[in-house]
C-alpha cells in the first residue's frame, strides 16, 4: 500500500471510532485540537489534563477505548491517541487496540484538522489554525507575539477553572470567530482583566530574570504566575538562547486545587533561532524526571528532590530546585 493509501485507511479507521470522551491538553492547541474533534464526535465529554497528571495516573478514570487522548502523552487504555511531541513518539512496543496519530507537526490540532477536513467543515479554522501552529510550533516572530493579534490574546486567556477553557472551546465548535469570542460576556471581563496585568506580568518577570551563560532563568514558584517561552525571550532579547522557568508551588501535587507541583519549562528563544535551538533540551527536561519531555524546542518536567546529585524519594523542599538547577546548567554548559 502506498503513502496515500495508508494515510486514507488511517483517517477512515479513526472517523469510525466510537469516541465518547476527549482528553486534551489544557493549552490553546489542545483547546483547539478538542474544538476540532467536537465538530466530528459533538457529544463527547470534554476533560482536561496536563501531561503530568496523565503519567501520574490521574487521568486513568477517563480511559476506555471511546477516549481520545489529544497533545498529551498516549495511554494504553484509550482509543485514540493524536499528538506531535517529540518525547511522545510511538513505538514498535506500543499496546495493540489504540489508534495513534502522531507525526512531526507544528501543532496537535494541525493534525486534527488534516484528519477530518475532507469530511467536516473547517474552513473558518483554517487561519486561525495557522496561528496555532505559530505559537505551538515556534514559528512566530517577536513583533507578532508582542502584537494585539485575537488569537494571541484567546490564548492568554484559557483558563480550566473559571469554566474558559470549555467556553471557549465550545464557542470554536460552533463556529463562533475568535473576535466574537473575545467579545462576548463570559470572555470580554477576563480579557480586560488580562490586559490589565500583562504591564504587571512583564515587571514580575523583567525582575526575576537572570541570564547564566545565555540561558536566560526565571523563577516563579509560589507566586501564582505562570509564564511561556515566548514572554520570556521577547522580554530578554538576543542575550539568551533558550530560557528555563520554574513556576508551580513548592510541596504540592497534582489534583490539588489550584495548586500543582513545582516545575521546570524549558524553551529555546525561536525569535533568534528560528530554524531550531543549539541544544535538545528535552536532555534537561528528562535527567531527573522520567516523565519529563515535550519537544526539543520546549519541553518541561517537574522538580525532583535530590541528594549529592541523585534523586531521592522524598518531598521536594526549595533547596531541590537550587539543586536540579546546578545540574542543568552543568549539561547546558557542555552544548
Amino acid at each position: 500500500m502506498g503513502e496515500a493509501g495508508a494515510v486514507a485507511e488511517m483517517v477512515s479507521e479513526t472517523l469510525s471510532l466510537d469516541i465518547r470522551r476527549i482528553v486534551t491538553d489544557s493549552d490553546l492547541d489542545g483547546v483547539v485540537t478538542g474544538a476540532i474533534l467536537r465538530r466530528w464526535w459533538p457529544e463527547a465529554e470534554i476533560v482536561f489534563g496536563h501531561p503530568g497528571e496523565l503519567r501520574a495516573g490521574l487521568l486513568d478514570g477517563c480511559m476506555d477505548r471511546h477516549t481520545a487522548v489529544c497533545d498529551l502523552p498516549r495511554h494504553p487504555n484509550c482509543g485514540l491517541s493524536i499528538d506531535h511531541h517529540q518525547s511522545n513518539a510511538p513505538s514498535e512496543h506500543d499496546d495493540e487496540g489504540v489508534v495513534t496519530v502522531w507525526r512531526q507537526a507544528p501543532s496537535a490540532a494541525r493534525i486534527a484538522y488534516d484528519l477530518l477536513v475532507a469530511d467536516t467543515d473547517l474552513s473558518d479554522l483554517s487561519d486561525m489554525l495557522g496561528w496555532v501552529d505559530k505559537l505551538d510550533g515556534g514559528g512566530i516572530t517577536r513583533e507578532e507575539f508582542r502584537s494585539d493579534n485575537p488569537v494571541i490574546w484567546l490564548g492568554r486567556l484559557i483558563d480550566v477553572e473559571s469554566g474558559l477553557a470549555l467556553h471557549i472551546l465550545e464557542s470554536l465548535q460552533h463556529g463562533v470567530s475568535v473576535e466574537d469570542i473575545l467579545s462576548d460576556t463570559k470572555v470580554a471581563p477576563a480579557l480586560a482583566e488580562r490586559q490589565r496585568r500583562q504591564t504587571e506580568m512583564d515587571d514580575v518577570i523583567s525582575e526575576s530574570i537572570k541570564v547564566v551563560d545565555r540561558l536566560a532563568i526565571v523563577r516563579l514558584e509560589d507566586c501564582g504566575l505562570r509564564s511561556n517561552g515566548y514572554h520570556v525571550t521577547a522580554l530578554v532579547g538576543d542575550d539568551c538562547d533558550a530560557c528555563l522557568v520554574v513556576h508551580g508551588d513548592v510541596g504540592a501535587s497534582f489534583g490539588e486545587e489550584e495548586r500543582y507541583p513545582v516545575s521546570a519549562s524549558f524553551y529555546t528563544n525561536s525569535f533568534l533561532h528560528t530554524t531550531g535551538g543549539i541544544y535538545d533540551l528535552t536532555k534537561l527536561a528528562t535527567r531527573f524526571d522520567s516523565d519529563g519531555g515535550g519537544h526539543a524546542n520546549a519541553c518541561g518536567c517537574r522538580i525532583q528532590a535530590l541528594e549529592d546529585g541523585a534523586r531521592v524519594h522524598r518531598a521536594v523542599a526549595r533547596s531541590d530546585i537550587e539543586a536540579n538547577l546546578v545540574v542543568w546548567l552543568e549539561m547546558w554548559a557542555e552544548r
